[in-house]
């Protein structure tokens, strides 16, 4: 046991050492090269382990490891597949990581067979590919689907077993990819916008544009060469049943049919039940069955999330126009992992300040297309005071705004 504890400490202090020459701008190639040296046949689960032990311990923070994760991404194409083929999962239609297989290829293909035949077009001095650009990237953003789908269905359940740090750090290149997609079709607007554009000006789209296909790129082989093998190690049939049924409320990246995967009989009982006791639920005022109170919640017209005293989502609400999706795999998560790395720290700071009494109340407001989204947070708690968990509401008040002078008649 204890030279399982020396060779783990080891290699944390190994890849702390990494870390820090990426950080002080060592080049990547060598870096790779030392890590290929000294993680020879370790799997990713165990590289996994260390980086969660390094985040655990402080002083290494989720975007280093990021800058890492790129290295044995590197480094693991096709291996890992190999070595957990037994539990792979891939072949078997419609299942999560057969969908998640199928998006990516839809993601390349949409590269190959469109957008790189456009920019080879508008090399050759075609202007009229920029306006095809247009449609080819509009249909990328669609791979925010694919990223959601992933950060809101399979890292919960990865958390439950205790891997945290790989979610955190791919939460994160996911988010440096939306903002690259995000900023090339900012670029190609002002390119159109702007008539003719300067040759420059297109030479550095075309730059940005290769920066975005190599992120993508990269992350399709983290998802296929580590993701997948490690969590085929510790899924059960209960929780690939469970991202399974939640997908439809995020849709589908680049694909057309909606497949049903036909699972298996239950191994494991599911953590979370969807279903509701029957009886009644006597409250101050009144009371409901348990039936009338979920409908009565679903029917408010915004949408209702309650996170308990221990930071843990213990409900939210099905209201018919969600605007931001939610599923059953985060029953139980903790809050600040519901989020993005770069805002966790705001979420942190709210649920410090209502436990301290500090503050009792926080909003937001932010545009989302045509909807202007009012984000409310509200400290729950008894009538001593004590903080008893938060409750999060949002509402889309685009249409409220537009309210003015009296309504008194029904419509016809």
């Amino acid at each position: 046991m204890s030279a399982e504890i020396n060779t783990s400490v080891r290699r944390q202090q190994l890849l702390r050492q990494l870390i820090e020459r990426l950080h002080a701008g060592d080049d990547f190639e060598a870096v790779k090269a030392d890590f290929a040296k000294e993680f020879e046949g370790v799997g990713a689960d165990e590289i996994a382990n260390a980086e969660k032990a390094l985040i655990e311990q402080g002083g290494v923070k989720v975007e280093e490891i990021q800058k890492l994760c790129d290295v044995h991404a590197s480094l693991f194409k096709g291996s890992v597949a190999d070595i957990h083929a037994d539990k792979n999962q891939t072949k078997d239609f419609g299942h999560p990581s057969w969908v998640l297989r199928e998006e990516n290829r839809g993601i390349e293909r949409l590269f190959s067979d469109r957008i790189d035949v456009n920019v080879a077009k508008l090399k050759q001095g075609d202007i009229s590919a920029l306006s095809a650009l247009v449609n080819d990237l509009k249909d990328l953003w669609q791979l925010d689907i694919h990223y959601a789908k992933k950060e809101n269905l399979w890292f919960p359940i990865m958390e439950r077993y205790g891997i945290t740090a790989p979610p955190k750090v791919m939460w994160g290149v996911d988010d440096e990819i939306r903002d690259m997609v995000k900023l090339v079709r900012k670029n190609l607007d002002e390119l159109i916008a702007g008539g003719r554009p300067a040759p420059e000006t297109i030479q550095n789209f075309f730059r940005d544009l290769d920066a975005v296909k190599d992120k993508v790129v990269e992350m399709i082989s983290k998802e296929e060469n580590i993701l997948i093998p490690m969590v085929s190690e510790v899924f059960f049939t209960t929780d690939w049943r469970q991202i399974s049924e939640g997908s439809a409320e995020f849709g589908y990246c680049l694909m057309a049919d909606h497949p049903t995967w036909k699972a298996p009989a239950e191994t494991k009982p599911l953590a979370v039940s969807a279903a509701v006791e029957q009886g009644v639920v006597t409250l101050p005022t009144g009371k409901f069955t348990a039936d009338v109170l979920t409908r009565v919640l679903n029917t408010l017209p915004i949408d209702i999330t309650f996170v308990d005293a221990n930071d843990e989502v213990g409900y939210f609400s099905q209201a018919s126009e969600r605007i931001f999706p939610r599923t059953t795999a985060i029953i139980g998560r903790k809050v600040i992992n519901c989020h993005p790395p770069a805002s966790m720290h705001v979420v942190e700071r709210i649920l410090n300040d209502f436990k301290s009494g500090a503050r009792d109340v926080a909003d937001f407001h932010i545009h989302l297309g045509e909807k202007f989204v009012y984000i409310r947070y509200f400290a729950v708690r008894d009538d001593s005071g004590k903080y008893l968990g938060t409750l999060e509401v949002t509402q889309n008040i685009a249409g409220i705004q537009k309210i003015s002078g009296d309504k008194r008649l029904l419509d016809e």
